[in-house]
């Protein structure tokens, strides 16, 4: 069976990452490499682990979750779809059983928020990784008066947890947010999609999803 690790080595696969990556660099987007999919991969396993999915589903949302983003090396506009296009020719080759590689391919489909339904947990979990993936580190420009919406909302946040709760009835994402740096409506305004697409992955494994900015219940 193919592996995450097998998929986190592979050469062919670090550079259409790292290249997919440079690309989004000069169209002006907040990091998208290997910190963003590597966490991507984790916690989308960590999700279905959690609720007692198979180590093979597990398993193939860590895939999906690290290469989901390659499609972005095509064109930022429909990154999924092409995404998912290149995926399938890559386990392929390497031989993944094609029932696996169809659950791989339909979750890096599916997980922009513009196309994306949770059609399956992986693809669900991936939904809730990725979006959920709010940080100041992911912005690249060091002048503050260059900032657009999308820079200062991810360099407000101070501190972000993702995780299911405890009694496993929520999956929670409790932001803290430099309200100087960034007003609450701004990260509505760019994340509102997201946060709809992510309480769809949520019912998908049965939970409820909560939003939480600055000790405030707003989902």
């Amino acid at each position: 069976m193919i592996t995450f690790h097998q998929i986190k080595n592979n050469p062919q696969i670090k550079t259409y990452i790292q290249k997919a990556d440079e690309a989004l660099i000069a169209l002006g987007y907040t990091e998208h490499s290997f910190a963003h999919v590597t966490k991507v991969a984790e916690k989308a396993g960590q999700i279905l682990e959690e609720l007692q999915y198979s180590h093979r589903e597990a398993e193939l949302a860590r895939i999906a979750g690290y290469l989901h983003d390659i499609g972005n090396i095509v064109n930022r506009i429909d990154h999924a779809q092409s995404g998912a296009v290149m995926a399938f020719r890559l386990l392929d080759k390497l031989g993944m059983p094609a029932d696996e590689i169809a659950t791989v391919i339909s979750a890096i489909g599916n997980h922009d928020e513009g196309t994306a339904m949770p059609v399956n947990p992986v693809a669900a979990a991936l939904i809730l990784a990725d979006k959920t993936d709010v940080r100041r580190s992911r912005v690249r420009n060091s002048d503050f008066a260059t900032f657009d919406i999308h820079d200062r909302v991810n360099y407000a946040v101070e501190h972000a947890y993702a995780d299911i709760t405890e009694d496993h009835e929520r999956f929670l994402l409790a932001i803290t947010i430099d309200t100087e740096m960034s007003a609450v409506m701004d990260y509505f305004e760019i994340f509102l999609d997201r946060m709809v697409l992510c309480r769809k992955a949520a019912d998908k494994l049965e939970l409820k999803f909560q939003l939480v900015i600055n000790g405030q219940v707003l989902l």
